[in-house]
C-alpha cells in the first residue's frame, strides 16, 4: 500500500468588495512537507467576477494573483517573504487578511500525491 502524506490546502477566493464578504473561489494552494511541496492553481473567470462586482479591477486582482503565485513559487522576485521556507511562505499566503485575495481556512488531509491532489481539489472547489 502507498504511503499517505499528511497535507494542508486553503481555498483561494476573489472577495471584490470585502465589507460584503461576498467571494468567488478562484484557486486552491496546497501544502506537503513530506514531499517538499508548495503549489497553488487558480482561474480566475472574469465575467463570473463582473457579475458579482462590476467595478472591480480586473487586471490589479490577476496581478495580486501574479505575485501570490511568485511567493508560492519562492521566486527570487517575490520579495523577503518570497524567500522564506515552504511552511512559512504557506502560512504567510494562508493568513488572515482584508484583501481582495483571501484564502480559506486550512484545511488537511492525506494524500499519495500532492499534485494529483491540488489539480482534483481544484475540480472540485474551483472549476466544479
Amino acid at each position: 500500500m502507498p504511503d499517505k502524506y499528511l497535507f494542508e490546502y486553503a481555498v483561494i477566493r476573489a472577495v471584490p468588495r470585502v465589507e460584503r464578504e461576498e467571494f468567488i473561489n478562484i484557486g486552491i494552494v496546497l501544502f506537503c512537507a513530506k514531499q517538499k511541496y508548495l503549489q497553488c492553481r487558480y482561474n480566475l473567470d472574469a465575467d463570473r467576477l463582473l457579475a458579482l462586482c462590476c467595478d472591480v479591477d480586473v487586471d490589479e486582482l490577476k496581478q495580486h494573483l501574479a505575485a501570490f503565485e511568485r511567493i508560492c513559487n519562492g521566486q527570487k522576485d517575490a520579495g523577503p517573504i518570497g524567500q522564506l521556507d515552504m511552511a512559512s511562505r504557506f502560512r504567510w499566503l494562508t493568513a488572515t487578511r482584508s484583501t481582495v485575495v483571501q484564502a480559506s481556512k486550512v484545511h488537511p488531509g492525506f494524500c499519495e500525491d500532492a499534485a494529483e491532489t491540488l489539480n482534483k481539489l481544484f475540480e472540485q472547489l474551483v472549476l466544479g
